[in-house]
């Protein structure tokens, strides 16, 4: 196997604004540079006054160069949500999807995934952990090409619904989210897929030397590359696969403590243990404060959040019956309880009964809960519930959390502490992926 390249859309839009530091050759043959705006009309491409059905720049043949794109979204809808003017190396495609065109970056997987461990945490973490996000980062990856490439070989539609599945039945509304939404391109370039901003977060020596000591190195179990998620904080147990996505279960994304000390977990899935395991602080590497190691694994703009292991919300009920009407698109009425009705092995809820005064109604899965709950995304769907009362109804829902995202796979934190406290990261790649091993795909 060689190297492949992929394809990560950028952004969408009825006009894109891109720019040439120095000469690109573009795909009608002419020499580019400067700053070029291209235009969705009539189901075309308008540029440079001509239009096209699609258009691609690349670089000249051995110059280390790149290309701008003005007003890219980073962080969308969560709540560092912003625009960057953003650089990227490699070749610049544009292409119409629907009604608007997208930017789309092709570029080397090993190119790619420098930026991705640079862009998903800051530069500076760790040699180990930087290894580590380099293997299941790439590991994700060549899963996720590997199994559009089993679609197109056995002739399959793309499985486009994937991403947002959901089935109603009982009075249930349960719903995923995953990553199979892209049709013309590999991978987003934002947090649905992996978070991918081309140079503009710099590399240091160190995010390259991660990436090439580890060149080609994926995770396996039985003869097949691993789906190897990560998420920012696990609040200290691992979630399982098929509690956040679809009904598959893979052997190594399993319930277990994020310890090494510490080895006993509750069942969180009783309802009674995930409440004690949530109100308290257990031992666990993801349980840190060190500042020194959060700035190592965080962005700025993460840095903006100041809990993640354990953390709480507070909304009134006229806020909470009026972000779950504008957020589900139902309307329940006054908002009367929050019912847990089944949890996952790190205690996210996967099921959860809301009841109103006009309606009640049991969403899932664990996303679907973060974002109806939330103007962006609820740090987890790991909480319960407390409720004050002045009438006969809640005048308020504290909701009482633990870690950040969905809690599979490797806990970034969690990781970046092993770092600091000396483990490889073939060590840490085995606690957060047990019964994985190794291998090199390509040199």
């Amino acid at each position: 196997m060689t190297e492949p390249q992929i394809a990560v859309g950028i952004l969408s839009g009825k006009e894109i604004e891109f720019s040439f530091p120095i000469k690109f050759i573009s795909s009608v043959g002419t020499e580019i540079s400067g700053t070029q705006k291209a235009i969705y009309q009539n189901g075309k491409i308008r540029w440079q006054e001509k239009e096209y059905d699609e258009l691609s720049f690349t670089p000249q043949q051995g110059t280390h160069t790149f290309f701008e794109l003005k007003n890219v979204t980073i962080g969308i809808n969560f709540h560092w949500e912003r625009k960057e003017v953003q650089k990227f190396k490699g070749e610049l495609k544009i292409i119409i999807e629907g009604e608007q065109l997208t930017a789309i970056n092709v570029i080397s997987i090993e190119e790619y995934l420098t930026s991705v461990i640079s862009s998903e945490m800051s530069a500076t973490a760790s040699l180990e952990l930087l290894k580590a996000h380099a293997v299941i980062s790439r590991s994700w990856l060549l899963n996720k090409l590997r199994i559009e490439n089993d679609k197109l070989k056995n002739t399959m539609p793309s499985n486009s619904a994937a991403n947002s599945q959901f089935s109603i039945l009982n009075s249930q509304f349960i719903k995923w989210y995953d990553h199979e939404a892209h049709k013309n391109f590999d991978v987003c370039a934002d947090d649905h897929c992996q978070r991918y901003q081309g140079i503009t977060r710099a590399s240091t020596p160190q995010a390259i030397e991660a990436v090439s000591a580890t060149r080609g190195e994926v995770l396996m179990y039985k003869g097949a590359i691993c789906d190897a998620r990560f998420s920012k904080c696990c609040g200290g147990a691992f979630e399982e696969f098929q509690n956040c996505w679809e009904n598959v279960k893979h052997p190594y994304l399993i319930r277990q403590r994020d310890s090494k000390t510490e080895k006993q977990l509750p069942d969180l899935t009783i309802e009674t243990e995930a409440d004690k395991w949530i109100r308290t602080s257990p031992v666990a590497f993801c349980n840190t404060q060190d500042k020194k190691i959060l700035s190592q694994v965080l962005n700025n703009y993460d840095q903006e959040t100041a809990d993640f292991y354990r953390w709480k919300v507070s909304y009134s009920q006229q806020e909470l019956s009026e972000l779950i009407h504008q957020r589900s698109g139902i309307d329940f009425g006054q908002i009367i309880d929050l019912i847990p009705v089944e949890r996952g092995t790190s205690g996210r809820l996967v099921r959860l009964k809301i009841v109103g005064t006009l309606r009640t109604l049991i969403i899932g899965k664990e996303l679907e809960i973060r974002r109806t709950l939330s103007t962006s995304h609820l740090y987890s769907s790991a909480f319960v519930v407390d409720k004050e009362y002045g009438d006969e109804l809640p005048s308020r829902f504290i909701l009482t959390g633990a870690g950040w995202g969905h809690g599979v796979g490797l806990c970034q934190i969690g990781a970046a502490v092993m770092g600091e406290q000396g483990y490889k990261y073939e060590e840490i790649l085995s606690h957060y992926y047990p019964g994985s091993t190794l291998e090199k795909q390509y040199k």
